[in-house]
């Protein structure tokens, strides 16, 4: 028997835990190794990040590709959860693909928000994952080919422009 019985504890907050690692959700969490380019942790209050790597250093093939348990503590479940979406976002890993958007999925999904959730969690909202992120693509990869088209545009208006001017009629008629 234990020493100590349940009425003898104090519960004190709520913790939540997030694994980061170095898995594709996008192609079945696939592990995905190479080189920490940047790796910049969260910090602030209820934040702790128990890892073993440093920026530099490569994630190899041989071992498991978690790079950090991502923990959180607030004072209550929804606090946890506000703590750990921002700390998720303040996470950057830049050289290998990770799990974090993911579990940031998960964090603002109304499933786990409401305790809604099982281990089938994954199995049942990867393909909503999968939709966010194609929508995010394609709506960047427009943004960027319109803000091209704009540029290329403005460049001909302006060449256009400063061409009319040389050939304006309007000057040879001041030159004659």
């Amino acid at each position: 028997p234990l020493s100590l019985s349940q009425d003898d504890l104090d519960i004190n907050g709520h913790a939540i835990e997030c694994r980061v690692y170095a898995e594709d959700p996008r192609n079945n969490f696939l592990p995905d190794i190479g080189k920490l380019v940047n790796y910049q942790r969260p910090q602030g209050p209820g934040v702790r990040v128990d890892d073993g790597f440093r920026e530099g250093m490569e994630i190899p093939i041989y071992y498991d590709p978690m790079i950090a348990k991502l923990v959180v503590h607030g004072k209550d479940r929804n606090e946890a959860i506000q703590r750990m979406v921002r700390a998720i976002q303040e996470y950057h890993i830049n050289g290998v693909s990770t799990t974090l958007d993911f579990c940031k999925f998960v964090m603002e999904h109304p499933s786990f928000r409401e305790g809604n959730y099982s281990t089938k969690f994954v199995e049942l909202h990867l393909q909503e994952f999968l939709n966010l992120h194609v929508e995010s693509d394609a709506e960047r990869l427009a943004a960027i080919f319109a803000a091209k088209i704009m540029a290329k545009q403005q460049t001909n208006s302006s060449q256009n422009h400063s061409s009319a001017s040389q050939t304006s009629p309007w000057l040879k008629r001041k030159e004659d």
